[in-house]
């Protein structure tokens, strides 16, 4: 695929299973970042890439016209080392265009299969001294999520003052997280999860007990008192989309959305949002207005709430719960049997929830990714009959009007406003 060339902007998309790798590749993103199972910053994650879907994953993305980079970023121990080589290995003969890495000896084996490296967030880079001193070794820095947007702006400064290069002979670049959770500790290098269960966030296996409730209890009454309001180790998530135009003006030329473990629809509504607006950035029709017409497409899907992260030197916002405030809620309805794609209609059931006009719903595969719409028809299945309804009730099957290729196989859901929405 090649590099990203020197003043181009990139925005970069969470791959955690192939239904989110199609949905960031179908809602703009300019390249993707995944791990695989073993040595994987989110080894606990539900969706989780094999080793063996390597090849699989480079070819859909050389297909969707997008870079792929491996997530290699963990803590390595003795033991790992072999796994580790093993994986680089695989990554340099399927052709994988970069690899986003942490620990020397992983850069090493990477030079050693003349694999570009990117340097990770993990390795806390916060001046231009050690963006000079690692520029030996990489081609691209994943600064430290605690700089603001002046330290970042002054050390861009000096990479083009310097015309600081990295190991390919390409101008330094820089790298940035957009969008996605925070974590309270330093770059994510936090020893919380070790400390309590031997589970080590360094090793892809944060159990996240800083994002829980908590209840205080008096050992000489028994008296109990959950710790409410806020969760304060548990920060709100990151959100640049109304200080976009900053981001760039600082230097930041690539755009990191944080949320492998995220669903795919997650990434697809993010992924979407970032793409408009820097597209706008660059167009120069950016502005606060078009920002906030876009903010509800993110309050839909998962989030902790959200601030501005470090970037604008302002205090942080606190979680209010232990889940997702999202403004709405999938609920799964059934399985899609076919798709016409002459008539574009779908036929599923509604194994587990009605659907009725008027719903949205996404339409989620590994091969579709994901896909949305709104049910403006509803057809009930009757025998061989059918008629029409205002509703699918649960247990039927229906047919319902769809653009837009979906397969066999995949899974129907409906989005509903919190307040309204059942368990599903």
């Amino acid at each position: 695929m090649g590099s990203m060339s020197h003043g181009t902007l990139e925005l970069l998309s969470p791959a955690g299973c192939f239904p989110s790798l199609h949905a960031a590749i179908a809602s703009g993103a300019d390249a993707v970042y995944f791990g695989l199972a073993q040595l994987n910053m989110r080894a606990r994650a539900r969706r989780t890439f094999q080793r063996q879907d390597l090849a699989e994953i480079v070819r859909v993305c050389r297909t969707g016209g997008v870079r792929c980079y491996l997530a290699l970023n963990t803590l390595l121990y003795e033991h790992d080392l072999k796994v580790a080589r093993a994986l680089l290995e695989s990554a340099a003969r399927e052709g994988v265009d970069a690899v986003i890495l942490a620990d020397m000896a992983a850069i090493e084996m990477a030079h050693a299969l003349d694999l570009e490296v990117h340097l990770s967030t993990q390795l806390s880079i916060s001046n231009s001294a050690a963006v000079r001193f690692y520029a030996p070794f990489c081609d691209r820095i994943v600064l430290a999520r605690e700089l603001n947007l002046s330290m970042i702006r002054a050390i861009h400064q000096h990479i083009l003052d310097d015309n600081l290069r990295g190991r390919s002979g390409r101008r330094m670049e820089i790298e940035a997280f957009a969008h996605g959770a925070l974590c309270i500790a330093v770059s994510g290098r936090c020893g919380m999860s070790l400390y309590s269960s031997g589970a080590s966030a360094n090793r892809g296996a944060c159990e996240q007990n800083c994002r829980k409730e908590y209840i205080v209890k008096d050992v000489e009454s028994g008296k109990e008192m959950v710790v409410d309001n806020n969760l304060v180790l548990s920060p709100n998530d990151i959100l640049t989309l109304d200080f976009l135009d900053q981001m760039v003006d600082s230097g930041v030329q690539v755009f990191k959305i944080e949320g492998r473990g995220r669903s795919p629809e997650y990434v697809a509504a993010v992924t979407a949002v970032y793409r408009k607006a820097l597209d706008a950035v660059r167009a120069g029709t950016y502005s606060s207005e078009k920002a906030c017409q876009w903010l509800p497409e993110l309050e839909k899907v998962y989030q902790r709430g959200f601030s501005s992260g470090y970037y604008l030197g302002r205090p942080q916002g606190w979680s209010r719960q232990a889940d997702s405030q999202a403004t709405h809620r999938k609920v799964y309805v059934g399985t899609v049997l076919n798709y016409f794609e002459q008539a574009g209609v779908v036929q599923s059931t509604a194994e587990a929830a009605d659907l009725s006009i008027g719903d949205d719903y996404l339409v989620i595969g590994k091969t579709t990714g994901v896909v949305e719409g709104r049910v403006e028809q509803l057809r009930l299945c009757e025998g061989e009959a059918m008629r029409d309804s205002e509703t699918a009730p649960q247990g039927s099957e229906f047919t319902l009007p769809h653009q837009g290729k979906v397969r066999r196989g995949d899974k129907l859901y409906k989005m509903q406003p919190v307040m309204e929405a059942q368990p599903g």
